[in-house]
């Protein structure tokens, strides 16, 4: 297996930067959102009023100069709004931009927990107290480690066992360090795809504003996109909650 590659320059993110980005991008794309409802609304209106006062007119060309006037408008308000929605945009891919470059930083449960735990004298004290130790108290000390949340025992163990063949070790890092620090991590992972969907659903929103047309392969993107949120399932999202109908008491 060849050595894994360092991937250097990436900003570091702590998990409170993360949940700020997040926050910020969540009131971006309600502002976004808000513009974009009240710019259409603004074409609808104009749709209703010239469909009025066309009234009079032969009912088999009327829909075409209707169309050909709320595209006109359409138009107008595309290039006088351009400035406004793009500043929109542009700070949310920013943001998701950031985010995406700090996922090198949380790629893995086991990660983060030998990070959290780097200088920690205990842990330095505990690797040497536990380096002649064989597989059942490993084990023991494994699940002990599991049980009262000890990041740092379960850190010196992760090291202990990486110098073992895997046939050899007792229990599995990986499973250890979930058991510890996997709910942080989840939220994490679910923060980075929903900063990415969110950016893509404020495009998709923006070109469809832009065209009058929905773009279905961006909308077959968000909803790949919302299904790994799901599955990573660390927490829900409130404004999908906000769009089911309530149900019957």
């Amino acid at each position: 297996m060849p050595a894994p590659k360092a991937t250097l320059g990436a900003q570091w993110l702590s998990p409170t930067d993360i949940r700020s980005m997040i926050t910020r991008i969540h009131a971006g794309r309600t502002a976004h959102t808000n513009l974009l409802c009240n710019l259409s609304g603004r074409v609808e209106r104009h749709g209703e009023q010239v469909a009025s006062s066309l009234r009079t007119l032969d009912a088999k060309d009327r829909p075409s100069v209707v169309a050909k006037s709320i595209s006109g408008f359409r138009g107008e308000l595309v290039r006088d709004s351009a400035d406004q929605r793009r500043a929109h945009t542009r700070e949310l891919g920013g943001l998701a931009g950031k985010l995406s470059a700090a996922a090198v930083h949380y790629r893995s449960p086991i990660q983060m927990l030998m990070r959290e735990t780097l200088g920690s004298e205990r842990r330095s004290r505990i690797m040497q107290q536990i380096a002649g130790s064989g597989p059942v108290e490993i084990a023991s000390l494994a699940e002990f480690a599991a049980a009262t949340k000890d990041k740092e025992l379960a850190a010196a163990l992760c090291s202990r066992i990486s110098d073992l063949p895997r046939t050899d070790r007792p229990f599995s890092a990986s499973e250890l360090a979930d058991v510890l620090i996997g709910d942080l991590h989840r939220e994490m992972s679910q923060a980075l795809v929903e900063a990415e969907r969110r950016v893509l659903e404020a495009l998709n929103e923006d070109a469809e504003f832009e065209t009058g047309k929905p773009n279905p392969q961006r909308a077959l993107q968000i909803a790949m996109l919302r299904k790994r949120e799901q599955e990573i399932g660390a927490y829900t999202d409130d404004e999908e909650d906000a769009e089911q109908p309530a149900e019957a008491a």
